[in-house]
This record gives structure tokens, C-alpha cells and sequence, in this order.
């Protein structure tokens, strides 16, 4: 029979999670951070690779990725200020 072969470390997870919450972790939380992560991933690769076509560059280049993660950050900032600004 073959080995399977594992999509992530489920461990190491935990264990980061862990040390930067000071929180254990359920059992499937792993799971569900680690799709967390995978879908921002091609959420940030597919905003990369649109804007990189309107400057008309051939490839995604970090500095492409890095403007984008710029926006993201600025625009999820802004709502929380936004949300905490209503809840006063």
C-alpha cells in the first residue's frame, strides 16, 4: 500500500498557533486555519496576477505582491476603524 503523503504539518500548526495565542487548539481548528490560509493565498496571487497584467508585466514580481498585501491591509484597517467608529 502506498504512504500517503500529508498537505500540511498539523503538529507545527498547532504549535505555532499555541505559542501566539497562549490558547490550546481544538482538535480540526488546524484544518480549518490552514484552508483559512490557503484560500487568502489565491485570494492575494489572483489580485497580484490582475494588477501585474494592467501594468503590463509578463510575470507577478514581489513588489507586485507586496503593493497588493499594501491595499488589502489599508482596506481592512479602515473597517475595523469604520465598525468601531459605529459601535460608539
Amino acid at each position: 500500500m502506498a504512504a500517503v503523503q500529508k498537505l500540511y504539518p498539523r503538529g507545527t500548526v498547532k504549535r505555532i498557533v499555541k505559542a501566539h495565542s497562549n490558547r490550546s487548539v481544538s482538535k480540526n481548528a488546524d484544518i480549518l486555519i490552514f484552508l483559512d490560509y490557503m484560500l487568502f493565498m489565491q485570494e492575494l496571487m489572483r489580485e497580484a496576477s490582475i494588477r501585474s497584467r494592467k501594468s503590463g508585466e509578463k510575470n507577478i514580481s514581489a513588489n507586485t505582491v507586496r503593493k497588493v498585501t499594501e491595499v488589502r491591509y489599508s482596506r481592512s484597517i479602515s473597517k475595523l476603524l469604520w465598525k468601531s467608529r459605529e459601535n460608539i
